[in-house]
């Protein structure tokens, strides 16, 4: 397993207050994805992007970043292996994404996922 793809996710209240702030303001103006609790914001030649979250649909917790892998369930399987607390089950999630979240042996909450082929 390797990582193909990191994205940060940050909290926000309200994804359209945060519209203006990261488009009007940093120039983030495509807004690639937004599924109304999570929106994705990049340039438009798609060399910086990042992840607003309201509260994650189906999570106990919201991830500070997600991370796109060639292969989740090695990647499951090793977390697993590890001893690492899974937050959320490896789980085919409705908006077509397959993912499970990890806790970093320092705390942080990571969501590991790839798009099933």
């Amino acid at each position: 397993m390797r990582a193909t793809k990191v994205m940060v996710n940050l909290p926000v209240a309200d994804i359209d207050a945060a519209r203006e702030f990261y488009s009007d303001f940093l120039g983030l103006s495509t807004e690639e994805m937004n599924l109304g609790w999570v929106a994705r914001f990049q340039t438009p030649d798609g060399r910086a992007e990042l992840q607003v979250v309201t509260r994650d649909a189906t999570a106990p917790e919201n991830p500070v970043a997600s991370i796109a892998v060639d292969d989740v369930d090695a990647a499951y399987a090793g977390a697993r292996e590890r001893g690492y607390e899974i937050v959320h089950p490896l789980t085919d999630e409705p908006w077509g994404l397959r993912r499970f979240f990890v806790r970093t042996p320092d705390g942080s909450v990571l969501n590991i996922n790839s798009h099933p082929a």
